[in-house]
């Protein structure tokens, strides 16, 4: 059309060679010249514009979240009479009206090093029946990740995975950043948290302050819930991982262990840096961990014994690995009723770790794992030792022989020597292993007399596999009754000869 007109200068003869009006004509050159041309077609009265301020005051009522088919419903009830399409439509753009104003816009924080550590919770694997906790941790400007494995959230687990995670990084940062859980925060007055004294008392001691975000925002610390995220999609078993379930708390902490390697080694897709690279350097930047550990609400302290590795609590008692004799832990209990637990804590180089967690016991009745102890030494179950040759001899023979052995001490037989060195003469005639064999038959029945071992050897020659006699119906010694076909014969002949004796 308009190429026409710049042809032509008519808007007649334009109007001709496109098959339209004059008038259109004119109404877009007018439009071009004013620089408002538009591939939009002209507005229309439609027959849901009049109800356009009724679904208006719907969507504000609802926030925005009401549907379409439910809106469509409501004005069919006010005398609308369009079609559900064309209600789908008009909610769409007024949800888009309603929600252009109301959109939360992010300004990109711009981390410094070694201000900011941001942590937050995620639910788990269920290991034995019990649900677990994953307690995923954040630094800003390296953005290197911490997950830590816990049993519960109470407040000395997560002083524990707190320390945990500031020597893992080698270093404490200015500001702590978490949601508002009752470790940190005991209530809001007049919407100001109000901090617990122990995380006061926490923070004071590594030289940290506490910050908490508003509550039910997630996108105030979207560091630690992105971690979140990650952890539980490559961490919980799911249809969309593959994952097989926990055997053991050791196995998902293990598991925590390798997902921590293998984010902090991968290159951040906004820096275009491996975390860990960039953690040594933001290393220079934070604050010294110090050396003890803030332990005050871990629980009672304890000394494990020098030789048993026990620690009593309570008027109970109860076991931790060996490798912690004589060694200060601190134990405290946990829950009411029939689950309650004693959670026993140690505190080493690497920070504070869980090291046992027991059902309550009752005095005299200990809890033991049995993981705690060694391997029990041999003890009453003492294994032969040849201490002369004539000794030696006889256990060469095999197994069998060092059953004889035992059982027979045990019975208190005579003359054992004696039967020994005979055993080791009869194996030289018929075999070690013949031998051997029936030692071991003479001693799980009991027969450890002069000729015992002889009989069983000549019994078992007699009755070699392949060898077996069984009785049959071709060879029984059960009496026939072919002698007493004669007898009935020789009563016959009385009978027809009619003479008696």
């Amino acid at each position: 059309m308009l190429e026409a007109f710049d042809l032509t200068g008519s808007l007649r003869d334009a109007a001709e060679l496109a098959g339209c009006s004059h008038h259109t004509v004119a109404k877009h050159v007018a439009a071009r010249d004013a620089g408002q041309l538009t591939d939009q077609a002209a507005a229309r009265p439609m027959l849901i514009d009049e109800f356009l301020p009724k679904m208006e005051e719907w969507m504000e009522h609802s926030k925005g979240k009401i549907r379409a088919d439910v809106a469509h419903e409501k004005l069919l009830a006010l005398g609308y009479r369009g079609s559900e399409r064309t209600t789908r439509r008009a909610a769409a753009t007024v949800r888009a009206a309603y929600r252009s104003g109301r959109i939360r816009v992010h300004r990109p924080w711009v981390t410094e090093p070694g201000m900011w550590l941001q942590y937050d919770f995620g639910d788990g694997p269920v290991i034995d029946g019990v649900k677990t906790i994953l307690f995923c941790a954040w630094l800003a400007w390296s953005r290197f990740r911490v997950v830590l494995a816990l049993r519960d959230k109470t407040m000395p687990s997560v002083f524990a995975a707190l320390d945990v995670t500031l020597r893992r990084i080698g270093g404490v940062p200015t500001y702590v950043l978490t949601d508002n859980e009752k470790t940190v925060t005991v209530e809001h007055v007049a919407g100001i948290a109000v901090r617990n004294p122990q995380m006061l008392a926490f923070a004071r001691h590594y030289g940290a302050t506490v910050h908490t975000c508003e509550p039910a925002d997630p996108a105030s610390k979207g560091g630690s819930e992105s971690t979140v995220k990650l952890a539980k999609a490559d961490l919980v078993p799911k249809d969309t991982n593959l994952l097989g379930a926990y055997g053991s708390f050791a196995e998902l902490e293990a598991a925590c262990q390798a997902f921590c390697e293998q984010v902090n080694a991968r290159v951040h897709r906004v820096t275009r840096r491996a975390p860990a690279e960039m953690l040594t350097e933001e290393q220079a930047r934070l604050h010294r961990v110090p050396t003890v550990a803030h332990t005050v609400a871990f629980g009672l302290t304890r000394t494990v014994a020098a030789k048993t590795p026990m620690v009593t609590f309570e008027g109970g008692q109860y076991s931790v690995p060996h490798a912690l004799l004589g060694q200060q832990v601190w134990v405290r209990s946990y829950g009411v009723g029939a689950g309650e637990q004693v959670v026993i804590v140690h505190v080493g180089e690497r920070g504070p770790v869980e090291v046992a967690r027991h059902l309550r016991a009752r005095p005299g009745s200990p809890r033991l794992q049995d993981a705690h102890f060694p391997p029990a030494p041999a003890g009453l179950a003492r294994a032969p030792k040849a201490r002369t040759a004539a000794e030696s001899e006889f256990l060469a023979l095999g197994e069998g022989a060092h059953l004889w052995l035992a059982e027979a001490a045990a019975a208190g037989t005579t003359r054992m020597r004696v039967k020994m060195a005979a055993a080791v003469g009869t194996a030289k005639l018929v075999g070690a292993v013949e031998v051997d064999w029936a030692l071991g038959h003479a001693a799980v029945n009991a027969r450890f007399g002069e000729h015992d071992l002889a009989s069983i050897l000549e019994h078992h020659a007699r009755t070699r596999p392949g060898e077996l006699h069984r009785a049959g119906e071709d060879r029984s010694l059960t009496q026939g009754t072919a002698s007493w076909a004669a007898l009935g014969a020789a009563g016959d002949g009385l009978a027809e000869g009619g003479v008696s004796a």
